[in-house]
């Protein structure tokens, strides 16, 4: 027997300051904890020396493809489960989380045979250093064969998102990263008993991190998700909740992965020059994450406000949440800016960096963030498309962006001008990703937004 719920979803009527802070907050703190976690594990990793940070920093487009295909595939769930709920189409949210969970599962098996058949040539793409060979093959095996964790963990935490339950996510994600905290220089060095394990440590760290984690959202859905039903006995996949799910989260799976094929693009422009560029492109990743983390918490938060008030057609709280989430997100970011700019080597101190390291990074921590203003407009709008259904938006300017404009520019600049002048394709490219995100993002409120009636209409 399915739930039914009648009490009105916290979504629909409680005033968008307090509940975007409601909706965000506990997403923020769990994801600058996730981002504090990403600083430390490459701290701990760059102790080792500089090749295993590089070794790390490689793998990111792996790791980043997995989110992508995670977190996408969350987008879909998360705007269909928002918009069943808001026309209070309890049924068919259900139908939504479960193929949700067995989407997430597919994936896993995927990924896993990915990296027990590909790690080491995905290496041999890269670099012919045999040291970074063998740690990036160490690295990308186990955090590949592990990734049920990952896989399942952002799942379920989208499907407490999607029902306002923000709350569960920020315990499980921080929980989940403080674990891999702790768990880094016990199993990298071998401490407390445990074998030194190097950097296979690192992985092995963060897969139990990602297990643990699911293991309680999973009872959170259980036990403290009432609006949901999980029950997966008698489960059969349906081919339309699936088709809807992708419909939303292949454009912004793909928009996501795009940054794999963009940052593996630039690690090979930059392993022209030397090992070192490389290692800095990926501490930048590392850095801002620790400014881009808040500003995507803010926005998994306001997905679900927007596409559970499009679905109950309130156009005065979308709109009131979408100007507050632009405001919040530049602002963010303005902060980043101003940190990279005013104390880049204190930074890559927290790396070990050596002199040239340091001679590398500090111009490059500079340029990079002048596109960090740009970002948070962008990523918000982005988000914006995502939640009324139109995640191909996303994707045109995501490919624009990192495919059309870093990577050309970042390869002419790097064969006219050197190293310094590569730097500079990220933020001539979020110039372009502002003009074009700002056109499409006029066009849909005129075609999705204008036509909603202006006043609310009133809950059955």
């Amino acid at each position: 027997m399915e739930k039914t719920v009648t009490k009105e979803n916290k979504m629909g009527v409680m005033p968008i300051p307090k509940l975007l802070t409601t909706m965000s907050l506990p997403m923020i703190i769990s994801m600058l904890v996730q981002a504090l976690y990403n600083i430390v594990d490459s701290a701990f990793v760059a102790q080792i020396n500089e090749n295993a940070l590089t070794a790390v920093s490689l793998t990111f487009p792996v790791q980043n493809l997995m989110i992508a295909i995670a977190v996408g595939t969350g987008v879909g769930i998360n705007a269909l489960l928002s918009r069943n709920l808001g026309e209070k189409n309890f049924e068919d949210a259900n139908l939504a989380a479960r193929n949700g969970i067995f989407l997430a599962f597919i994936s896993y098996i995927i990924m896993a045979m990915i990296g027990i058949f590909g790690s080491r040539f995905f290496f041999l793409l890269q670099t012919k250093d045999a040291q970074i060979i063998e740690y990036g093959t160490q690295y990308m095996t186990i955090i590949t064969v592990a990734s049920a964790g990952i896989f399942m963990q952002i799942t379920l935490e989208r499907l407490l998102q999607a029902t306002g339950r923000t709350i569960y996510t920020m315990i499980t994600q921080g929980l989940g990263a403080i674990i891999n905290m702790i768990l880094d220089p016990i199993m990298i060095f071998g401490l407390l008993g445990f074998p030194r394990l190097g950097v296979a440590g690192a992985a092995f760290a963060t897969v139990t991190g990602q297990i643990i984690a699911v293991i309680l959202s999973l009872y959170f859905n259980i036990k403290k998700n009432p609006e949901l039903n999980l029950n997966m006995k008698g489960f059969r996949p349906n081919r339309q909740v699936i088709g809807i799910i992708y419909q939303v989260g292949v454009p912004s799976i793909i928009m996501q992965s795009i940054g794999s094929i963009m940052v593996f693009g630039i690690n090979k422009i930059l392993l022209l020059f030397s090992s070192t560029a490389a290692a800095v492109f990926g501490v930048y990743f590392k850095l801002q994450s620790f400014i881009f983390m808040p500003v995507f918490g803010l926005n998994n938060g306001m997905i679900p406000i927007i596409a559970y008030n499009y679905g109950a057609l309130n156009k005065k709280r979308i709109m009131s949440t979408i100007k507050l989430s632009i405001a919040i997100s530049v602002s963010i970011m303005l902060i980043g800016l101003l940190l990279f700019q005013l104390v880049p080597a204190q930074l890559l101190g927290f790396f070990d960096a050596s002199p040239h390291m340091l001679e590398v990074g500090i111009p490059a921590l500079r340029i990079i963030s002048l596109s960090f203003v740009f970002a948070g407009y962008c990523i918000t709008v982005s988000s914006v498309f995502q939640a009324l259904g139109n995640g191909m938006y996303s994707l045109i300017v995501s490919v624009a962006r990192q495919l059309l404009v870093i990577l050309p520019v970042a390869y002419i600049f790097s064969r006219i001008f050197g190293l310094h002048m590569v730097w500079w394709s990220i933020p001539i490219a979020e110039i372009v990703s502002v003009l074009l995100s700002t056109l499409l993002f006029r066009r849909i409120i005129q075609l999705k937004i204008h036509p909603l009636p202006n006043e609310e209409i009133p809950s059955a």
